[in-house]
């Protein structure tokens, strides 16, 4: 093994045990804790740390998806397949739901998306479980305002975030006391990068959905990004070209604000490779991003994941 590989295994396995201990305090600390769960490789990943945090007891919490309807087919297939494996409660709450019930409006046009509507969802599902601990997959290496974040982030009785109103964590010393109608947002793997993230994957062969890894699509491209064109979500004007080419998603998001890219990487090992080679944040395929500058901030003010 190469010192380069070396020093990736020690850090995986320091971020891990990191991963662990945070798990552990959340289940010491809170009552009803839930682990926010998408099918995408960072859920997957928690649920990986979660298993082994309390092995050989099952996860002792339930995995909930708040699911917009215009998912990628492969995440929900494996979304599914992997709570029935591990005999863990799935609860499933619908952005249509929200929408039919009249709390939130679906957008319309050539940028449409239901990502944004996500937080009310969301939101109402705390309150219906009367969650403490929302446990999630975010990371500071992906956006500016997720770097702001601390590993416990308190949300108030609204269920919205005050990044200028933030816990100190020293010496790993997190601090869950809340008041009545707060919850938490943890976020173990929040110093990881997406590196790290997939170099774990690669570490413990963990099986993520097929989307991940190169494969013939339809697509087409709009603003220079990759676009699907299979799944009868995306707005498509009838001047762009539909055709088939070999690509990934390094980030599985909702269909109508996730773009894929141009790869060739079909194995674990190769996505590896080509993510330390990469010069671009996997969030530079996310449209929701690029609504302004300080879009991220303003939904996680909001109560956003």
């Amino acid at each position: 093994m190469s010192k380069s590989s070396e020093t990736r295994v020690l850090q995986t396995n320091a971020l891990e045990n990191e991963a662990i201990y945070i798990f552990r305090e959340v289940m010491a600390q809170f009552e009803r804790p839930v682990l926010l769960f998408s099918g995408g490789k960072d859920s997957i990943t928690l649920v990986r740390l979660a298993q082994k945090a309390f092995f050989p007891a099952k996860i002792p919490f339930p995995l909930m998806h708040i699911d917009t309807g215009h998912n990628f087919p492969e995440t929900i297939e494996f979304r599914d397949r992997l709570a029935k494996e591990l005999g863990v409660e799935l609860i499933i709450r619908n952005v249509q739901d929200s929408i039919d019930q009249g709390k939130v409006v679906e957008e319309s046009g050539k940028y449409a998306s239901r990502n944004m509507l996500q937080t009310t969802t969301l939101l109402d599902a705390i309150e219906e479980f009367k969650f403490d601990a929302c446990i999630g997959g975010a990371r500071r290496d992906e956006e500016k305002a997720r770097a702001k974040e601390r590993i416990f982030s308190v949300r108030d009785d609204f269920g919205q975030w005050d990044e200028k109103n933030q816990r100190p964590e020293l010496f790993d010393m997190l601090n869950g006391e809340i008041e009545i109608g707060q919850n938490v947002r943890v976020f173990p793997i929040s110093n990881w990068t997406e590196l790290d993230v997939w170099s774990y994957i690669q570490k413990e062969d963990i099986e993520i959905p097929s989307i991940y890894f190169a494969h013939q699509r339809h697509i087409f491209v709009r603003d220079g990004l990759i676009w699907s064109a299979e799944d009868g979500v995306v707005f498509r004007a009838e001047d762009e070209k539909v055709e088939e080419r070999t690509v990934r998603f390094r980030t599985v998001g909702d269909m109508s604000c996730t773009a894929a890219v141009l790869s060739h990487a079909d194995t674990i090992d190769k996505v590896v490779a080509e993510i330390r080679e990469s010069k671009i944040s996997e969030r530079g395929a996310r449209i929701d991003d690029k609504r302004s500058e300080a879009a991220m901030e303003k939904r996680k003010q909001q109560g956003y994941f």
